[in-house]
């Protein structure tokens, strides 16, 4: 089995390809499926007549979640580049091929999506300029195929053409001892814990005794499964989800690789580093980086025996915070750590480990993070670090720069300060334990608040909320409507609960838009005795898929119709009266009323005299729980 990976711009339709040639829907949140956005890596099998089949890893495309592509992306070995006709090459799709370029790829096909969307004279054309954005590209010279999952367009092209490409790939080493980074970790009833991750070498038998690194724990392969079907062996470049038994959940994480006992984890790594050529100027002897092996991501120093000045192989050194496993062959990238801009990638090659470097800091960097250290997690602003390490305010701004970059410390705002990156990672872990506490205790609720998580950790709230709101900015946390979650969580109700609502908050085919009464509900909620209502409540309502509009409450779908049928009208009419919605929806102006001040309040509609217009264009979305 090989591994076909997505790649290109955030809404070029990566997930709906996907889904068409597979049938499969790789967008496994509901958050995802009702954005229209990827998030974090999606899984597909991609099955043919003949017996062959693929593994197709889709990846998102917003550069916000670059960390979860990077996570898929070393698996890689077809690459299926999406670039959406109406809209070309983008900066993400040139990103992403920038990445890849230093992975495993092997051969790439090209899927010119939308294509119902250009005019047929306009075709020719949109492919000379595509052709061209791409040269100098992974995907210079590959085959472009115009295709519309809409009107389902080329797709038996396309598919044929990954059938070939996929048939014509060299099959992964099954000799080599297995090298598995993992991607995913999750625990089901009676089952115990799974990870899954593309077996990138290596053949994996049931019973097989294993070691997790970096952590050293031995663990053995209970079950195997390929893409849901069980399997007594897995071959390199299979998606497999291994069942683990005798560790739980916690204990392991994305990033670590479960491997062939032979193997251990350093910290000092000889490579072939090649720079990307925009990122020449940016490049030192000595560089601060965020270094990107198998599916993880760690902090470090890539250290160079000159500034390279053009974009040819040399011979360097990465210097890693934290242990990973990694031996001569592997594909790696490196980023700047501040911004995070792409700096290179290459590969890890046979090597003796020399010392690790001299510390880079200056005395002042030194002394601004003994302070920080000091602080804990209470962050720190320029002015009382230049008091308290007695120097002046626009040293201490270049020394936080300097730790910033270096990965040693960690910049909140509202307002801007400081933290270091210990102590903002020691919160982390305990943020990350506290939520997997509450999800399982309540899987119902969206999660948990800044003020309880500040009492849970006993952290000053103030304080919490500035490095909730970083982790959430860098993708580490999830944060909707006020409420904190773990990544991949998704709140669901009970059988019990949702047969609760949809009782007390019927539909009514024969009178599509009266509401229920939401005292009546709120009440109901109050004297019911069935477990952890009112915070199922508060999701539903939080999520949209019931919605408060005075005294009634409505289903998300009711609202979300009622807000296309007044968009519909108003863009048919120009304005609206209540009465014409009162007649639109078939309601009385009791509902109408508060309906519309609703939509007024939300920026849909704006009010001018006994007239209604429409403000901006946006949907109403109404998710499902």
């Amino acid at each position: 089995m090989h591994v076909v990976g997505t790649a290109g711009h955030v809404d070029h339709g990566k997930s709906s390809l996907v889904q068409a040639l597979t049938g499969t829907n790789p967008d496994r949140w509901v958050e995802e499926q009702v954005r229209g956005m990827t998030l974090d890596l999606g899984f597909a099998h991609l099955r043919f007549e003949d017996g062959l089949e693929a593994g197709i890893v889709d990846v998102p495309g917003h550069e916000r979640f670059l960390h979860n592509m990077l996570a898929g992306a070393a698996g890689m070995e077809l690459l299926l580049l999406v670039i959406a006709a109406n809209e070309g090459v983008m900066p993400q799709t040139v990103e992403h091929l920038n990445i890849l370029r230093f992975l495993n790829v092997r051969r790439t096909i090209v899927a010119l999506t939308k294509i119902d969307l250009i005019a047929p004279e306009r075709r020719d054309e949109t492919l000379r300029l595509i052709r061209d954005e791409l040269l100098g590209t992974l995907a210079e010279g590959a085959p472009i195929f115009p295709v519309s999952t809409t009107t389902g367009e080329n797709l038996d092209a396309l598919t044929a053409a990954l059938h070939d490409a996929l048939a014509a790939l060299d099959a992964r080493d099954a000799d080599a001892p297995v090298y598995l980074p993992i991607d995913r970790v999750f625990s089901l009833p009676g089952r115990g814990t799974i990870v899954t991750g593309t077996l990138m070498q290596g053949r994996l038998r049931i019973g097989d005794g294993l070691a997790l690194e970096p952590s050293g724990k031995r663990v053995r392969a209970r079950s195997l499964q390929v893409f849901g079907s069980p399997r007594d062996e897995a071959a390199g470049g299979s998606r497999v989800a291994i069942n683990l038994p005798g560790i739980e959940k916690h204990e392991i994480v994305r990033g670590e690789v479960l491997a062939d006992p032979q193997f251990s984890a350093r910290s000092t790594i000889s490579v072939a580093f090649r720079p990307l050529p925009d990122a020449l100027p940016l490049l030192r002897r000595r560089n601060a980086v965020r270094a990107y092996i198998g599916s993880a991501e760690l902090l470090g120093t890539l250290v160079l025996p000159l500034v390279p000045d053009k974009d040819e192989a040399v011979h360097g050194e990465l210097f890693l915070k934290s242990p990973v496993l990694a031996f001569p062959g592997v594909r790696f990238v490196v980023r700047r750590v501040s911004p995070k801009t792409l700096l290179g990638g290459g590969e890890i090659v046979a090597g003796d480990a020399p010392a690790a470097p001299a510390d880079v800091r200056d005395a002042a960097a030194s002394v601004v993070l003994t302070i920080l250290t000091a602080r804990g997690a209470e962050p720190a602003d320029a002015a009382s670090i230049a008091f308290a390490a007695n120097v002046r305010e626009d040293v201490a701004a270049r020394a936080l720069a300097q730790l910033v970059e270096t990965g040693d410390a960690m910049r909140v705002v509202r307002p801007e300060a400081y933290v270091s990156m210990r102590a903002a990672e020691e919160v982390l872990a305990r943020v990350d334990e506290a939520l997997a506490a509450a999800h399982e205790r309540e899987p119902w609720a969206m999660g948990l608040t800044s003020l309880l998580l500040a009492r849970t950790l006993q952290v000053p709230e103030p304080n919490l909320v500035r490095l909730l709101h970083a982790f959430a900015e860098d993708g580490r946390l999830v944060h909707r409507s006020g409420y904190y979650a773990a990544t991949g969580f998704t709140p669901k109700l009970t059988a019990e609960q949702r047969t609760f609502f949809e009782t007390h908050v019927p539909s009514n085919p024969d009178d599509p838009f009266v509401p229920g009464d939401y005292n009546a509900v709120a009440a109901a909620v109050k004297s019911s005795k069935i477990a952890g209502l009112a915070r199922a409540l508060e999701t539903l309502l939080a999520r949209g898929v019931l919605v408060r509009v005075g005294e009634y409450v409505y289903r998300g779908t009711q609202i979300e119709r009622m807000h296309q049928m007044l968009e519909a009208f108003i863009e048919a009419n120009g304005r609206m009266t209540m009465a014409e919605f009162r007649d639109l929806i078939g309601t009385s102006r009791k509902y109408a009323v508060p309906l519309l001040e609703w939509f007024d309040g939300r920026g849909i509609t704006v009010r001018s005299g006994d007239y209604r217009m429409l403000r901006r264009r946006t949907g109403v979305a109404a998710p499902n729980v």
